[in-house]
């Protein structure tokens, strides 16, 4: 494999974990665990806007969220992408579907997806962001994305694990 097929194959593994997640109710999928201000549906909504966003500035195409934003029905706060929420507008992302979440999540990592197989090798190096030391180059900043995806889907399904676990372990008392 080269490297293109390895970030090919990689941008699709959030998203078949997310389909490996348990069936939630959407007191599960809303609730916050722990207290901590991120239920599973930010983190699995916030993991599509931020590959959707990112997406969108390497390609200069319209973002994915065009064709989710009113089935999301989550308004302005919907646009942003969740990057200093407060609690309270973390909070404020309440999604009942799971199936949509994890529609938009796919929809994001396909498109990914295919912008990176559409590469070759050296469109990996380009330097696409100058701000950082080092500049970011675009094989960087993919692997960053992905990376990202895949953690914000782990904290989700660990979230969802608990939330199970104890619901099966007050059912079988």
């Amino acid at each position: 494999m080269n490297s293109i097929e390895i970030l090919t194959d990689l941008a699709q593994r959030p998203v078949d974990a997310a389909k490996r997640l348990p069936t939630l109710t959407a007191e599960q999928l809303n609730a916050h665990p722990g207290e901590h201000p991120n239920s599973i549906a930010w983190l699995l909504w916030h993991t599509g806007r931020e590959v959707d966003v990112q997406l969108s500035d390497l390609t200069g195409d319209e973002q994915v969220w065009e064709k989710f934003r009113d089935r999301f029905a989550l308004g302005e706060l919907g646009d942003s992408v969740g990057l200093g929420h407060t609690a309270e507008q973390a909070a404020a992302i309440r999604v009942e579907d799971q199936q949509l979440l994890v529609d938009h999540l796919g929809a994001t990592l396909t498109a990914l997806g295919r912008y990176i197989s559409e590469l070759s090798e050296a469109d990996l190096d380009d330097v696409i962001d100058e701000s950082w030391t080092p500049p970011v180059t675009r094989g960087v900043r993919l692997a960053s994305i992905i990376d990202d995806a895949a953690v914000h889907v782990g904290q989700a399904a660990y979230a969802a694990g608990s939330l199970t676990a104890k619901q099966h372990d007050a059912g079988g008392r």
